[in-house]
């Protein structure tokens, strides 16, 4: 299996291949979006890089900022937000200095949001808290999977970043035409059977590439991927919001990158 350190000069390669497509287009949205790849791709690189304590480091990061745009789109309350907050980004550290104990942090986890609407005495809007906190919790403890998945979760990575590059460009492609131009969801019209369709090909040659290639990881990047991009869209449409966040040029925020990892991820860990 090639790891992060490997891969690098190649990934190096396609940014700077890309990067000169991208500068030739004069695109504005697309020169936003290369700029940020050009930040992540290294930033991530290096932590998994690092094995256990940089993937547990890059995991209770990238939880803490989610759950933050979480609670501010959905409208949670401080307390909760901080609670819940606080819950996934540990977890990620207990399933590296203590994974025995991990399931068991989970859960208290999830009891720990549930409470905190009830320890304030909210009669009227409690209820809608709570369950907004637990599946914040539940959703955004994802990126523990980081950790547990080892070596495999570079590519697993990858191969999510690459079917969502895939999947954009597989949606313009196909256009309105033929049966790839078929909207996947109402939840998210934009977004084409195509797209999918080219997206989960190329996220499965990058597992193919990398060495990674197994059923489970197959399923992870072709279904899952797109269905947590539907998951977030369902989010995003309730709160009424077109973008979780607006500090990442030309992605919105963490939660509208790496939506589709919030659900590969997970199903990655259970199928290996």
């Amino acid at each position: 299996m090639i790891g992060a350190v490997e891969a690098a000069p190649y990934i190096a390669g396609a940014l700077g291949v890309s990067g000169a497509g991208v500068w030739l287009s004069r695109r504005r949205e697309l020169v936003r979006r290369w700029i940020s790849w050009a930040v992540i791709a290294p930033v991530v690189g290096g932590a998994l890089a690092l094995g256990a304590p940089g993937a547990a480091v890059l995991a209770s990061a990238v939880a803490a900022v989610a759950m933050a745009e979480y609670g501010r789109m959905t409208g949670l309350r401080t307390a909760e937000t901080a609670v819940a907050g606080t819950v996934v980004a540990a977890l990620p550290v207990a399933a590296w200095l203590a994974p025995d104990l991990l399931w068991r942090a989970a859960l208290l986890g999830v009891l720990a949001a549930a409470l905190v609407p009830v320890l304030s005495g909210d009669a009227e809007d409690g209820a809608r808290r709570a369950a907004r906190a637990v599946f914040g919790v539940v959703w955004l403890s994802a990126p523990v999977g980081l950790v547990l998945l080892g070596p495999a979760a570079f590519a697993l990575v990858a191969a999510v970043a690459v079917a969502d590059v895939g999947a954009w460009f597989g949606g313009h492609f196909f256009g309105r035409h033929w049966l790839g131009g078929s909207p996947l969801s109402p939840l998210s019209p934009a977004k084409r059977w195509g797209g999918v369709v080219a997206g989960a090909a190329a996220g499965i040659a990058v597992l193919a590439l990398l060495g990674a290639l197994t059923p489970g990881a197959a399923v992870a990047v072709a279904v899952a991927a797109p269905l947590g991009d539907l998951l977030e869209s369902m989010v995003k449409r309730g709160a009424g919001v077109k973008d979780a966040g607006g500090w990442l040029p030309g992605m919105g925020g963490l939660l509208d990158r790496a939506d589709s990892l919030l659900l590969a991820l997970p199903v990655a860990v259970v199928l290996t």
